[in-house]
C-alpha cells in the first residue's frame, strides 16, 4: 500500500511536518505533495492518505489547501473507501479556532465518502512541544495494517 502525504499550510510547518511523517515511513512507498500542486482527481482509494494542515485566520484553511478544496467541492469528487488519517496545527491562543484548518480539512473528505482512521492529531503551538516531536509519536499509532507488516 502506498501512503501519499499531502500538507496544506500557510508559512510552512505543515511542510515540516509531512516531510517527518515520510522520513518515519521511508522504509515504505510514500509520496509527499503539496496540495497547492495536487489534483484532488489523482485521489486513489487503494493508497492510505495522511494529511498534514494547519489552520489560518480566524480559523479557516491555510492559503495552500484551499485551491484542493475548492477542486474536490467543485468537482464533487466520490471518495467513498478512501481512508485517511489527519495531523493538524493550530495555537490554542485563538480559542475556538484552534485547529479548524484540520477539522474543515477532515469534514471535507468525510463529506466525499472518505474515512478518517485514527487518532485526529492536533498539534498546539502554544505547548513546549515541538510539532515534529508530536508527528513522530503520533505516526507510530496509525493503524495501517499494510505498514506493520511491509
Amino acid at each position: 500500500m502506498r501512503v501519499v502525504i499531502l500538507f496544506g499550510s500557510e508559512l510552512g510547518t505543515s511542510e515540516l511536518v509531512a516531510g517527518v511523517i515520510a522520513d518515519e515511513l521511508s522504509a515504505h512507498d510514500v509520496s509527499v505533495f503539496d496540495m497547492m500542486d495536487f489534483d484532488p482527481g489523482d485521489l486513489d482509494v487503494s493508497d492510505f492518505h495522511i494529511v498534514v494542515c494547519s489552520t489560518a485566520g480566524d480559523g479557516e484553511l491555510p492559503t495552500g489547501a484551499e485551491p484542493f478544496f475548492d477542486i474536490l467541492d467543485a468537482d464533487a469528487c466520490d471518495l467513498t473507501g478512501l481512508r485517511f488519517a489527519l495531523f493538524g496545527l493550530g495555537d490554542t491562543i485563538y480559542g475556538d479556532a484552534f485547529n479548524k484548518g484540520g477539522e474543515i480539512a477532515a469534514e471535507k473528505l468525510a463529506e466525499r465518502g472518505a474515512i478518517q482512521v485514527g487518532e485526529h492529531a492536533r498539534h498546539d503551538f502554544s505547548s513546549e512541544v515541538k510539532p515534529q516531536d508530536l508527528a513522530r509519536e503520533w505516526v507510530q499509532t496509525l493503524p495501517i495494517p499494510a505498514l506493520a507488516t511491509s
